[in-house]
């Protein structure tokens, strides 16, 4: 049997519907070949846990055109369909339970090998959960390490965003078809991740965001990755399945501890008291990492030079200014005009320098936050 018709087989077994990726694996185990499946009898199929209609839709080959449909627009489109068992398929997630027969990729395959770390949380986050996404994922990114998140609003998009803005690689794990983008705003960092990094789906292409697929996905997030880090996620976030299914798959689970006020901050801190190491910069993520990658990464960052304090380099203007606003809170223009004893121009300069050098972020409504982790050369 060919390669081609291999992999087309393998791609109409993965649409029939009631076939749960389980039971795939298992039939693909007991059968020399995934097209030796298409040929068992009935009673043999029903005996491997397949329904009787599930029987009568494989035996039909009702699904063999569009699976070779996929297949010539994958070709087309450099989409690379990534088998399990084969070459660049991830090895950590084929450790897992249930882990899909077939992953669709479009991007830089190679980032699958390399040691990554889930960043996931709420769609709903603060300005500081923001600020601590981005910066941690920088921080990863910076010492060589792929951040893997789920494209959604808030803290996804967020981890996505600084790892890139540290000059890393990050992979996207959808909930929809690799040929769609969802949410739509994300358009433009789909397309980045896409160029810089990877985007991967077990869905196949066409396949519409639908609910009941993003739990699905989760597993696929932790799966592939060593580590799973929640920041910001209220008592029935979508992140605390992926933290369970972290701790299923015996994979390291972090928390970003929260104010005990926010209402986001109620799944990092229970984690934490379930077990979670608390996390407060990249060095907690690092320290679990297996010993030689650990002790790779720590041994770079001793020759790296140290950086001046940046609050030493502001002027007394800008330390002032700083020190009226909050990490967690937004401020308005005018309570931070009341409070300066500034000018209004002279003080638009200052919050516009500020922003500029990462210390100030502008938030909508002409509101301001002080960041939490300044990046920018001063």
């Amino acid at each position: 049997m060919s390669e081609d018709e291999e992999l087309l087989a393998l791609v109409e077994l993965t649409l029939i519907p009631g076939i749960g990726t389980v039971t795939q694996s298992k039939l693909r185990s007991f059968c020399g070949s995934v097209s030796d499946i298409f040929r068992m009898p009935q009673g043999e199929l029903e005996s491997h846990s397949v329904a009787a209609e599930c029987c009568r839709t494989l035996r039909s080959r009702r699904y063999r055109p569009m699976a070779e449909e996929i297949v010539d627009w994958s070709r087309r489109e450099k989409c690379v369909l990534l088998a399990r068992g084969g070459p660049g398929y991830p090895a950590l997630l084929g450790e897992t339970y249930d882990p899909p027969l077939l992953l669709y990729a479009r991007g830089s395959v190679e980032l699958l090998a390399r040691p990554s770390v889930a960043v996931v949380g709420t769609r709903r986050p603060t300005p500081y959960g923001l600020q601590m996404a981005e910066g941690i994922a920088s921080d990863l990114a910076v010492r060589g390490v792929v951040v893997v998140s789920g494209l959604a609003r808030g803290i996804d998009a967020a981890s996505h965003r600084g790892c890139l803005d540290g000059g890393g690689q990050t992979i996207a794990v959808l909930g929809n078809g690799i040929d769609r983008v969802y949410p739509r705003e994300h358009r433009r960092l789909s397309a980045e991740i896409e160029r810089r990094g990877l985007l991967l789906s077990e869905f196949p292409p066409g396949t519409s965001p639908a609910p009941q697929n993003f739990p699905v996905r989760n597993r696929i997030i932790s799966g592939i990755a060593l580590g799973t880090l929640i920041i910001e996620a209220s008592e029935y976030s979508g992140s605390l399945i992926t933290a369970r299914l972290a701790m299923e798959q015996n994979r390291e689970v972090y928390a970003l501890p929260g104010n005990l006020t926010s209402p986001q901050s109620f799944g990092p801190n229970f984690l934490i008291k379930q077990g979670a190491k608390l996390v407060q910069s990249w060095r907690d993520v690092v320290e679990e990492f297996p010993t030689d990658l650990r002790h790779d990464i720590l041994a770079k960052e001793e020759g790296r030079s140290p950086e001046a304090p940046l609050l030493e380099l502001l002027g007394d203007d800008e330390r002032s200014l700083l020190d009226l606003l909050e990490f967690d809170r937004a401020t308005l223009f005018d309570k931070i005009l009341r409070g300066s004893g500034l000018e209004s121009p002279h003080l638009c300069k200052l919050l516009l320098d500020l922003e500029m050098r990462g210390f100030v972020r502008q938030l909508p409504g002409n509101l301001f936050v002080r960041c939490a982790r300044p990046r920018a050369k001063v």
